[in-house]
């Protein structure tokens, strides 16, 4: 009997004390139904959220370098990192497809963002918290690496281009080419390279069927970028995209496109 009261006490006192320390360690932000868990971000579930088919998705891609001083969304972050690596299908022995294309299914890339000072909007009058995080593309989650507004950091490792300081969210698309070359020798680094390039058109399409702009960069000191953003040994830093709303939106139509055939298509 004195067990059993001990027992009920015990059980009292770690629900009393899981109550109070719970909403420390977890909570919902804002009203974006994200969900933080310690330093893990858990991001809304990729959705249709955008009206441009594809066709005009293509049609109006084109580089920005221009911001707003605005963040963006985290539904815009959260779609824009399903677009890099989020899973599309469980195609059964523990093998999930992805949004782009992997010779092999080896899927060398690994994705950081780097996210500055009320760059993502949560809400309320919430932001993400300003740091370098790392995508999980199993729980479509987000993971904090350090904390900080490292996009000065960042600038300076990317040659000082502006577009890079002054965008809200900058994505860091790194390789471990050993997952590739493993399979296909020396090859397999030709594969790593189509499938960045894959992404990196997923990143573009996204971002303009968002409203939001992006440029792809690939001039940076790669050492200096690998320790700002901190990534493990074996993970290559090859591409960075910053992205934000654009501050003049890129207009076109298939009309004027039609136009500019034919005034091709007319000469000798």
């Amino acid at each position: 009997m004195k067990f059993s009261v001990f027992a009920v006490v015990v059980c009292l006192t770690i629900g009393l004390i899981a109550y109070v320390l719970m909403p420390l360690f977890s909570y919902e932000a804002g009203n974006a139904g994200v969900v933080v868990v310690g330093d893990e971000v858990l991001l809304p579930l990729p959705t249709k959220v955008t009206k441009l088919v594809v066709e005009e998705a293509m049609l109006l891609r084109k580089s920005i370098r221009e911001w707003r001083k605005e963040p963006i969304t985290i539904t815009q972050l959260s779609m824009l990192l399903w677009a890099t690596q989020g899973l599309v299908e469980d195609a059964g022995f523990g093998w999930y497809r992805r949004t782009a294309p992997s010779a092999g299914a080896t899927y060398p890339l690994e994705v950081y963002v780097v996210v500055g000072e009320r760059g993502v909007s949560i809400g309320s009058g919430e932001f993400l918290k300003a740091g370098v995080y790392k995508y999980d593309y199993l729980r479509h989650s987000i993971k904090l690496v350090k904390e900080g507004d490292f996009r000065v950091d960042l600038w300076r490792a990317s040659l000082r281009q502006d577009w890079v300081r002054d965008a809200p969210v900058t994505i860091v698309l790194c390789a471990i080419y050993e997952r590739t070359t493993g399979r296909y020798g020396e090859r397999g680094v030709r594969y790593v390279h189509m499938e960045l390039g894959h992404v990196g058109q997923n990143i573009y399409l996204m971002a303009t069927a968002l409203e939001l702009g992006t440029v792809a960069i690939g001039a940076f000191y790669d050492e200096e970028v690998a320790r700002v953003v901190s990534v493990a040994k074996n993970e290559r830093p090859l591409y960075l995209f910053p992205v934000g709303v654009p501050e003049e939106p890129y207009r076109a139509s298939f009309d004027e496109l039609a136009k500019l055939y034919e005034k091709l298509r007319s000469k000798p």
